[in-house]
């Protein structure tokens, strides 16, 4: 009995998503259609596959294995279809991607050389915008948006879900001395994002009581945060990715070895008539293989 291909592509995704709801948007099926092709599977193999786990599932050691293995040649599959049918379909066509200033600059614009690699013919255009736009009625085809996935109307493929970690420069670090538990950071000054909410629920998080109004300056994007952390004017509650470069260069340090997954994902939204296109499911399909390796390289990294 040969082994389906629509149940090794199901795995190729869960196990790269670590969601099963995520392979379930990216593929356009039900959840319960996935977990019958997992389950298949794994009773054709013998063994389990994946763990249930907060957020999504674990891979089995079974199931590194067999990502090894066969993720490769999935990967050279996608690339020989789209020499023959995605670059002919993508030519002459526009993707328009709308998302955040700070997403833009630190995680898509370094990307996008290697997706117009594989689809040269298709073009793409990045616009920033703080706002919602309305992709029903507004000339975009996909938005990059930070929430909890829930968009009526809209198809939603989980992207990223990256951790806050908090940071500072070195001279306001060594100005009020060592950082030990999450409530010292109140005596400190606080960077905040425009809502006001990412501190609090830190703080919440961590069982530490706040004051009614949390003082500090509010940004409206990271990438500023980041720029007045490395300026010494607070202590910035951000995305790893964001800092990874002053990180690097020792302008800024980690304040505190605590660090706390966003309850938050980045998503990528687009109408179901917009992922029709092939330009547009071939620019969502890239973007997710692009994430799961950047968190990969993140566990490897810690």
């Amino acid at each position: 009995m040969q082994i389906r291909l629509d149940w090794l592509e199901t795995f190729v995704l869960v196990a790269r998503l670590k969601s099963m709801k995520g392979a379930a948007e990216a593929l356009s099926l039900s959840a319960g259609a996935i977990s019958q092709r997992v389950r298949a599977l794994e009773e054709r193999a013998g063994y389990r596959l994946f763990r249930r786990q907060a957020g999504g599932v674990a891979l089995t050691l079974e199931a590194e294995r067999l990502l090894a293995e066969i993720g490769p040649a999935f990967d050279a599959l996608t690339h020989a279809w789209a020499g023959i049918d995605g670059t002919a379909a993508t030519a002459r066509q526009r993707v328009t991607v709308s998302t955040m200033p700070s997403f833009a600059n630190f995680v898509l614009v370094p990307r996008l050389g290697r997706f117009a690699k594989l689809f040269p013919q298709a073009e793409v255009t990045v616009e920033t915008d703080l706002r919602v736009v309305d992709l029903h009625t507004e000339p975009v085809d996909i938005a990059i948006r930070h929430g909890l996935g829930d968009y009526p109307g809209l198809v939603a493929t989980p992207l990223l879900s990256p951790a806050l970690i908090v940071v500072g420069s070195p001279a306001l670090i060594e100005k009020h001395g060592p950082l030990k538990r999450a409530g010292d950071c109140l005596a400190l000054p606080l960077l905040h994002d425009h809502t006001r909410q990412d501190w609090r629920l830190w703080f919440e998080a961590h069982g530490v009581a706040t004051p009614e109004r949390l003082k500090g300056p509010a940004f409206s994007d990271g990438t500023l945060i980041v720029r007045a952390a490395v300026a010494g004017q607070g202590l910035g509650l951000v995305r790893e990715f964001y800092a990874a470069e002053e990180l690097a260069a020792g302008r800024l340090v980690r304040a505190l070895d605590v660090s706390w997954p966003s309850r938050f994902g980045y998503y990528l939204v687009a109408t179901a008539e917009a992922l029709e296109r092939p330009a547009v499911r071939a620019f969502r399909n890239w973007l997710v293989e692009e994430m799961a390796a950047l968190e990969r390289e993140a566990v490897r990294a810690a």
